[in-house]
């Protein structure tokens, strides 16, 4: 099924007037994630780059740590939606299984799938990279990015999540009604075609929040660009990460965050 479909409203004007027009909605629907053969998730998704959100979303879970550990991934359309089948290697088992079970367990901190506080706040990976990206770089990025949406230019209710190059040239995107999956997917893609971030960075048309600054510390982007404003704990997040963010960003100005600046 494609990322858009076609629905029928009625315009209201203001003066009244009523008549029919025909818009493009972007497509959302359930797609089941089964790993090695257990039901791990169902994830409300667009249904466009799946095989990208199978190796993003298990790169995101913990569950590899190279992208050789994903052996396979099969996508299933069915009547109620999507399903992707992925194998991994038989060595990982038992981190899936431990994973499966804090998944299924009741959570009492409201983290789907994480069964203590402790879990929560899990170590990330610290970026060690220090580099610098030009303030040019990330103009230049926010002026493309646009171009890189084409289904959200038709339906408006997409985020992105782009990959750009030290000097603010976007590499590669992908879109989807989740602000997450878009990341998972631009993580995936990177994984099949073993792509890293090198001297570039991330740019999200979203809030940052803290999954996305652990999303962009497990695939070790030093950058993390956003349109809209971070939260608390995305700050925590990214200065234990050693990640730079860029918030607020837009074409006429951005607010920038030190990792190592001392604060509240």
């Amino acid at each position: 099924m494609m990322g858009q479909t076609e629905i029928e409203f009625i315009r209201i004007g203001a003066n009244g007037d009523h008549r029919p027009v025909t818009r493009a909605v972007a497509v959302e629907m359930p797609i089941a994630i089964e790993v090695n053969g257990i039901g791990y998730a169902v994830m409300m998704a667009t249904p466009a780059d799946l095989t990208d959100f199978a190796y993003g979303f298990v790169w995101s879970e913990r569950l590899v740590d190279a992208r050789a550990e994903i052996l396979s991934v099969d996508h299933i359309q069915t009547e109620f939606g999507n399903r992707l089948r992925i194998q991994l290697a038989a060595e990982r088992t038992e981190r899936l299984l431990e994973r499966f079970r804090h998944r299924v367990s009741d959570s009492s901190c409201g983290m789907c799938g994480i069964e203590s506080l402790e879990q929560a706040m899990r170590p990330l990976p610290v970026v060690n990279r220090t580099y610098e990206i030009a303030d040019t770089a990330i103009f230049r990025a926010l002026a493309e990015l646009r171009k890189w949406q084409p289904l959200n230019e038709k339906t408006g209710a997409v985020h992105a999540a782009a990959r750009c190059a030290s000097d603010g040239r976007i590499l590669d995107a992908r879109e989807d009604v989740g602000r997450h999956n878009a990341f998972d997917k631009l993580v995936g893609a990177m994984l099949q075609a073993g792509a890293a971030w090198d001297d570039g960075f991330a740019l999200l048309s979203s809030r940052c929040s803290y999954e996305l600054v652990e999303k962009a510390a497990l695939s070790d982007c030093p950058t993390l660009v956003t349109i809209s404003a971070p939260t608390s704990l995305a700050v925590e997040r990214a200065k234990a990460a050693g990640i730079r963010l860029i918030v607020l960003a837009r074409t006429d100005a951005v607010l920038a965050l030190d990792p190592d600046a001392d604060g509240d």
